[in-house]
C-alpha cells in the first residue's frame, strides 16, 4: 500500500517542509502515576490506553501543557477529534508558545464543521501545520467560500514552489473537478497544461472519473489498462465495469472543499509514510479518515501503519470496517489477517484467508497470502497448494514472479520433496538470474546434499556478490566452504556471518564447528554455549549439546554410521 505519492518529491525536500517539531520536555508538577502510566503507554505507542491515562492526570493539574499535548496527542491517534479539540481548546488557552499538535485537532474540527472562515482565519493568524499543508488548507478554505478565482491563484502559487510543483497542479485538477470543470482537470492531469506529473493510485482513478463525465468512456478504459494491467483486481474491476456498461461515473473523489482538506492530508500521509515518524503520519491519516470517513485509502493505509506501530489490535479493528462487499474487503482481510498473526492469533488469521480464498480464490494476491501465512506456519503440503493456484491463475510468467517457484520451492524442500524443490529454485532462476536469496537458497541445499558442489560455491559466492551485507548468506559461503573440507578459507567469511548475525542461533554454531575444524576448540565450545542460549531448535539444541559433550569429530562420526547405517 504504502507509496509516495509524488516522484518528485525527494526525501530531503520532504524534511524539510513536512518535519513536525519535536514535542518540548517541560517540568511536570503532576504527582501521580497516571501520569507515568500514560507517558509509558505513549512510548509504547499505546494510543488508548495513553489517552486514559492522560485524561485522569489532568484532572489533577487542568492547565499542565504538558499533560494536554500529550492528552490531545493520544485522543488523535485514536480519532477522537472531539475530545482532542476539548483539551486543544485549554492548551491554546494557556497563551504558551504556539502548538502544532493543538492546531492539528483544532483544524480537524473547523473543517468537519465546514467553518472555513474560522480557517482562513487561523491561517491569517499564523496558524502553523506544517508549509504545505498550510499552503493547500487555505487554498481549499478559499473554495469553501466560494472564492474559486483566489482558490485556483493559492493552488498555482503551490504549483510555482520549486519541489511542490506537482502537489499544487493535483490538487488543482481535483479541485476544478469538484467545481465542474472537467476540462480543465483533464488538461492537468493529462499532462496537457504543465507537462506529466505522477500520482498513486487514486489519482488515477480520479482521473477515469473525470474521463467518464466527459464521454470518454474508452479513454478511461485506456487508463485504467496502461495504470493497472488487465490482471483481476477487485477495485479496478469494479470502476472498469461501470465504464465498460457505458455508465457515466460520477466524480466523488473530492465532492467539496471539506473532501479536498481530507484529501490534503491523505496526500501528506502518502508522502510521509516511510520517510517521517510514522506517528506523525498517523496523525494526518486520521485527520482525512474524521473529515471523511469513507476514505477507503486513508483506512486501508491507517492500518498499515497502525500494524507496523504494533497497534494491531487497533488495526484489526480499522480492516475490518471494510464491508464484504466493499471492493477494498480484499486487501483489507489481508492485512486484517497479518495483523491477527502478529497478536499470535494464528488459527483465526488462516481462517480469514481460506475464507477469503473460498471467494476470490482467482485472485493471485490472495493466494499468495494464503500461501504465506500457511509457509510461516510450518503448514507446507497447505502453502505448496496455495502456491501453485497462484502460479496457475499468473498465466504468462514475468520476471517477478521467481517469488512464487522460489516460495513453493521452499515448501517441497521443508516436506523433504527435494527433485520438485531444485526444479523450483531453477525456475525461479531461470526468471530472476541473480536472486541472492533463491541463489543462497539452491545453493546452500546442493552443498548440504553433497550434491553438484562446484556449481553450489559459484551459486553462493553469486548471491555474496549481489548482497554482500547479508549475514546469513555469507554463513552459506563459509558452510560451503566447511562442507566441503576446505576449513580454512570458512574462517573469515563465518566470521564475518557471525558480526552481521550476533545472537542467530545456526550461525553461531556454525562458527563454533568452524573453529573446532582449526583447532580453536576453546573458542568452539564457548561459540556452542553461546548458540544455545539463543534459544535454537530442539533438534539443534540436542546436536550442540552433544558437540560439547564429546566434540564434533565424535558427532560426525557417529553421523556418518548413522547415515550409512540407513542407506542414505
Amino acid at each position: 500500500m504504502p507509496n509516495v505519492l509524488f516522484r518528485t518529491l525527494t526525501p530531503l525536500m520532504l524534511a524539510a517542509v513536512l518535519a513536525a517539531p519535536l514535542r518540548a520536555e517541560v517540568e511536570v508538577k503532576v504527582d501521580t502515576g497516571a501520569y507515568l502510566a500514560a507517558r509509558i503507554a505513549e512510548a509504547q505507542n499505546d494510543f488508548r490506553s495513553a489517552a486514559e491515562w492522560y485524561s485522569r492526570a489532568i484532572e489533577s493539574d487542568t492547565s499542565n501543557p504538558q499533560l494536554l499535548e500529550g492528552a490531545a496527542l493520544a485522543e488523535m491517534a485514536i480519532g477522537d477529534f472531539a475530545v482532542a479539540a476539548e483539551s486543544a481548546g485549554h492548551l491554546k488557552g494557556l497563551n504558551g508558545p504556539p502548538n502544532q499538535l493543538a492546531e492539528f485537532a483544532l483544524l480537524a474540527t473547523e473543517t468537519e464543521r465546514e467553518d472555513y472562515a474560522a480557517l482562513l482565519s487561523a491561517a491569517e493568524a499564523g496558524r502553523d501545520v506544517g508549509v504545505l499543508a498550510n499552503a493547500l488548507v487555505t487554498a481549499w478554505a478559499k473554495l469553501g467560500e466560494g472564492r474559486i478565482s483566489e482558490a485556483l491563484e493559492a493552488f498555482d502559487a503551490l504549483a510555482a514552489t520549486k519541489g511542490l510543483e506537482a502537489f499544487g497542479l493535483y490538487h488543482k485538477a481535483l479541485a476544478m473537478a469538484s467545481v465542474g470543470d472537467f476540462e480543465g482537470a483533464d488538461e492537468i492531469l493529462s499532462g496537457r497544461a504543465a507537462g506529466p506529473i505522477f500520482v498513486m493510485r487514486r489519482g488515477i482513478f480520479a482521473h477515469a472519473q473525470i474521463l467518464s463525465q466527459l464521454e470518454r468512456n474508452p479513454d478511461a478504459l485506456a487508463l485504467l489498462d496502461r495504470s493497472f494491467g488487465i490482471g483481476p483486481d477487485p477495485v479496478v474491476d469494479a470502476l472498469r465495469l461501470r465504464l465498460q456498461a457505458g455508465e457515466p461515473v460520477p466524480f466523488d473523489t473530492v465532492k467539496t472543499a471539506r473532501d479536498g482538506i481530507a484529501e490534503t492530508f491523505f496526500s501528506l500521509a502518502t508522502a510521509l509514510n516511510g520517510e517521517a515518524d510514522p506517528v506523525y503520519t498517523l496523525l494526518h491519516l486520521r485527520v482525512a479518515s474524521y473529515l471523511r470517513p469513507d476514505h477507503a485509502d486513508a483506512r486501508l493505509l491507517m492500518a498499515d501503519v497502525l500494524a507496523s506501530l504494533n497497534q494491531h489490535e487497533l488495526a484489526v479493528e480499522t480492516y475490518a470496517s471494510f464491508a464484504p462487499e466493499d471492493p477494498n474487503h480484499v486487501n483489507a482481510e489481508i492485512g486484517r489477517a497479518e495483523s491477527l498473526s502478529s497478536q499470535g492469533k494464528t488459527d483465526a488469521a488462516i481462517e480469514a484467508l481460506q475464507g477469503l480464498a473460498r471467494q476470490y480464490g482467482d485472485l493471485v494476491i490472495v493466494q499468495f497470502a494464503l500461501g504465506d501465512m500457511l509457509r510461516n506456519n510450518d503448514r507446507f503440503d497447505e502453502a505448496e497448494i496455495a502456491y501453485t493456484a497462484a502460479i496457475d491463475l499468473r498465466g504468462a510468467e514475468s520476471p517477478e514472479d521467481w517469488v512464487l517457484y522460489f516460495y513453493r520451492g521452499i515448501c517441497h524442500e521443508q516436506s523433504k520433496d527435494w527433485a520438485p524443490a531444485e526444479a523450483d529454485f531453477r525456475k525461479a532462476l531461470d526468471l530472476n538470474p541473480t536472486q541472492p536469496q533463491v541463489l543462497n537458497y539452491l545453493g546452500y541445499g546442493l552443498i548440504d546434499r553433497g550434491e553438484k558442489l562446484d556449481e553450489a560455491l559459484g551459486m553462493i559466492e553469486k548471491a555474496v556478490a549481489g548482497d554482500p551485507q547479508q549475514g546469513y548468506i555469507i554463513d552459506s559461503l563459509a558452510w560451503a566452504f566447511f562442507k566441503l573440507g576446505r576449513y580454512d578459507e570458512a574462517l573469515e567469511p563465518m566470521e564475518r556471518a557471525s558480526l552481521l548475525e550476533p545472537v542467530d542461533p545456526l550461525v553461531t554454531d556454525h562458527l563454533g564447528d568452524v573453529y573446532w575444524m582449526v583447532g580453536r576448540k576453546l573458542e568452539a565450545q564457548f561459540q556452542w554455549r553461546r548458540a544455545l542460549s539463543f534459544s535454537p531448535t530442539e533438534k539443534d539444541a540436542i546436536r550442540i549439546q552433544r558437540k560439547l559433550d564429546v566434540g564434533l569429530d565424535v558427532v560426525m562420526t557417529e553421523e556418518t554410521a548413522g547415515a550409512a547405517g540407513n542407506g542414505d
